[in-house]
């Protein structure tokens, strides 16, 4: 009995500093885009999008599917950088793997297409 006790508690102790799995894989999009944020420059821009790019492209996340907000974000910068129907596209996009968003992301559409 001792020894099952004993076996248990490693059991338990191994089982919980198993690392879990993150749910999307983000590849430094977030610093890229902060980035991108507080310089503005071309460089900045050109390196966020690639990241944006490498997230939608290489999901290896658990879901295999792209993070909440990627699509927004990438359309609205491919919006701004003149590839508007890319943009609007990957707005829609977001609507479509989010349908939560719809409320919000519709807005921008509807002011993105004035």
């Amino acid at each position: 009995m001792k020894n099952f006790f004993i076996l248990a508690i490693g059991v338990m102790a191994m089982t919980s500093c198993q690392t879990q799995q993150s749910l999307y894989s983000w590849y430094g999009s977030e610093d890229a885009t902060y980035t991108y944020t507080k310089r503005g420059t071309e460089e900045a821009l050109a390196k966020a999008m690639a990241q944006y790019e490498k997230v939608i492209n290489n999901q290896k996340g658990l879901r295999k599917v792209v993070p909440p907000g990627v699509n927004a974000e990438y359309g609205y910068l491919l919006y701004k950088a003149g590839k508007k129907e890319e943009g609007l596209a990957l707005l829609r996009a977001e609507i479509k793997a989010y349908p939560e968003s719809k409320k919000f992301i519709s807005r921008i559409i509807n002011q993105l297409e004035k």
